[in-house]
């Protein structure tokens, strides 16, 4: 067991008042770390270093953008000589399995890689304007923000983070970044790698804790001048509302009740493949999640006893035994999947499998829930209404085609999407229509650093990831320049 510290203006320091909080493994309850407990005077500190170090310091804003890559790709080979390290502790942390967290791992340092080398790729632009004031030379530039605050979620610690400090370090940007309290340990061991490798001191700051404490005063302070917050709608509205005192830019990627498409062309084995990766991957812990299964009625039934006869097969354990399901992630998000679970079934939703709490064995010394899949779901039931975040999957029949766009749409949520069908044109039809940022057709969940990623509705503004990713990160100025200096004759 460890006690790990804040990171702040370059220094490993305790909470201001000396609060901690206890971490555990949520696969066998086993004490991983003590941490920092950060209250709203911990990130007042954070703030104040970032905002010395972007404005009166300037170390790393004026720093030439070849030698930001450089500090940047070394973040990333030290991600990749530590791999397997970091891989093992999100999976204790968080409760997925290894090589999920592998996934993850890999993905960080190819995000590190991918915005050190957007950072010298051409940005700005050049503009023919008119004379009314005689020869001018109009052009744009792009800028850092200022102080980011970074708030990101617990079902993917370490590429959450990296997501967002990636881009906004490589813009030129000084962070304080706030990571859930509930899976602190790997943005820790980013904030030592960062230390390694000489990020100037106040560039890059780290906060633990809750968010009613330490993160609301990152969304609220007027010295902070963008937030991005990765998590449940409502956190995100109260995000948006604290961010209006100083009109800060504002990120937000928010929950999803995303809809996966089946007609009955599509190819049954790959359809049933892709729909498994899409709700049970990471336990169903995915904003994105294709937790609706909306399936053309002529072959509901074929489609949902082979689904439910794959998920039954589905083997649950701790993470580093690489079980297809881990562990979730806490006792009250255990309680809240079960809940869901219990009122869909009294609101006359069909249990085809699953629906338990695991507690056999090793299990029940963790936070485990069997891969549950409900038939006969209506529009207005809760469970097809409101996200789980676990491996909870509703099933919704279509005869046509436009029904099926009208359910897919008939949500407050617009993150993800997904069209299994042999007909393309009917894919890009469907897909036309979808409202929602990330959509596939005949997959479900591949993602990419090159890509953006964000939603539609309830489900946020702004992008994460790919060259919009790094927009978000920067301001736009315009500089008009005279090219024939004198009197203009206007007056």
């Amino acid at each position: 067991m460890k006690f790990e510290h804040n990171y702040i203006d370059g220094q490993w320091c305790p909470a201001a008042l000396g609060a901690t909080r206890t971490i555990t493994d949520p696969g066998n309850g086993e004490v991983l770390a003590v941490v920092a407990e950060s209250s709203r005077e911990d990130s007042v500190r954070a703030i104040a270093a970032a905002r010395a170090a972007f404005y009166r310091d300037g170390a790393w804003r004026r720093m030439s953008g070849p030698n930001r890559a450089a500090k940047l790709f070394a973040v990333a080979d030290r991600i990749e000589a530590r791999a397997q390290e970091l891989a093992v502790l999100d999976s204790r942390n968080s409760g997925k399995p290894l090589r999920e967290a592998e996934g993850d791992v890999a993905d960080a340092a190819a995000c590190f890689r991918y915005y050190a080398g957007l950072i010298g790729k051409p940005q700005g632009g050049v503009y023919e304007v008119g004379d009314g004031f005689g020869p001018m030379h109009a052009y744009t530039v792009h800028e850092p923000v200022g102080v980011c605050a970074l708030i990101t979620p617990w079902n993917y610690p370490l590429l959450m983070a990296t997501g967002k400090l990636a881009p906004a370090l490589a813009a030129g940007n000084c962070v304080v970044l706030k990571p859930s309290e509930l899976t602190p340990l790997s943005a820790v061991e980013l904030f030592r790698i960062f230390e390694e490798v000489g990020l100037p001191a106040g560039t890059a700051n780290l906060v633990l804790g809750a968010g009613p404490d330490a993160g609301h005063e990152l969304a609220a302070s007027s010295d902070v001048d963008m937030v991005t917050f990765t998590g449940s709608t409502k956190t995100g509205q109260s995000i948006a509302t604290a961010a209006v005192g100083n009109l800060k830019k504002v990120g937000l990627e928010l929950g999803g009740k995303s809809p996966n498409i089946v007609f009955a062309d599509a190819d049954l084995e790959g359809a049933v493949e892709w729909a498994m990766i899409g709700v049970f991957f990471n336990q169903g812990e995915v904003c994105s999640a294709g937790s609706r299964l909306l399936i053309e009625e002529s072959i509901k039934e074929r489609f949902v006893e082979r689904l439910a006869e794959r998920a039954r097969a589905l083997r649950i354990g701790h993470g580093l035994d690489n079980p297809d399901l881990g562990a979730i992630v806490s006792q009250a998000q255990l309680d809240k999947v079960l809940g869901f679970i219990e009122r869909a079934q009294a609101q006359g939703a069909q249990l085809v499998c699953g629906g338990q709490r695991v507690v056999d064995g090793d299990c029940a010394k963790g936070f485990f829930v069997q891969p549950t899949i409900f038939d006969r779901c209506t529009p207005d039931m809760e469970i097809v209404r409101e996200e789980v975040f676990g491996p909870v999957v509703a099933v919704q029949t279509f005869r046509t085609e436009d029904e099926a766009i009208a359910l897919a749409n008939d949500t407050r949520y617009g993150l993800a999407g997904g069209v299994f069908t042999t007909d393309g044109a009917r894919a890009l039809r469907v897909m036309k229509e979808i409202r929602a940022g990330i959509t596939w057709i005949n997959c479900y969940n591949p993602t990419f650093n090159e890509a953006p990623w964000g939603g539609y509705k309830m489900s946020g503004y702004g992008r994460d990831l790919g060259v919009n990713g790094l927009h978000e990160y920067q301001q736009v100025k315009q500089v008009n320049i005279n090219l024939r200096p004198g009197p203009v004759g206007w007056y």
